[in-house]
């Protein structure tokens, strides 16, 4: 359902919205290894979200990153629509260029239903809501 950069991005925000201090910074490398992700590519995806205000990054010695909203301001959706397409910009599920209300395709009414429940739930749901769920890996 998300793409691997939209998983990692998720993985990654939630591992910095339970840090216990959370002024402090944590170094990419450190972040990769915590949650798993090869570090150059996670590299790629914290400067993005970096850039969309979701986290706070500082260079050099004591350095890192850190979220810059406040979990429970920091949807889901928030995260996710940085590097999937979530909600309104979605696409047909076949894939077909013209799929509308209008000119359906042969599932349109039963995806268009559950794409918004996804949507919905991304929408709803804050970094502090999943901050207490399971590991990580």
């Amino acid at each position: 359902m998300l793409s691997g950069t939209a998983e990692y991005a998720l993985r990654a925000v939630v591992y910095l919205a339970r840090e216990r201090d959370p002024g402090k910074h944590v170094r990419a490398n450190d972040l990769a290894g915590a949650i798993d992700v090869p570090k150059n590519y996670l590299s790629k995806i914290l400067h993005e979200l970096s850039r969309a205000g979701v986290l706070r990054s500082t260079r050099g010695k004591g350095g890192g990153f850190r979220l810059a909203v406040p979990p429970g301001e920091l949807s889901l959706l928030s995260i996710v629509s940085l590097f999937d397409q979530i909600g309104e910009r979605r696409r047909c599920l076949l894939g077909r260029p013209e799929c509308s209300d209008h000119d359906p395709c042969p599932v349109h009414g039963q995806w268009k239903s559950t794409a918004e429940q996804i949507a919905a739930f991304f929408r709803d749901t804050t970094v502090a809501d999943v901050i207490g769920a399971g590991s990580l890996r």
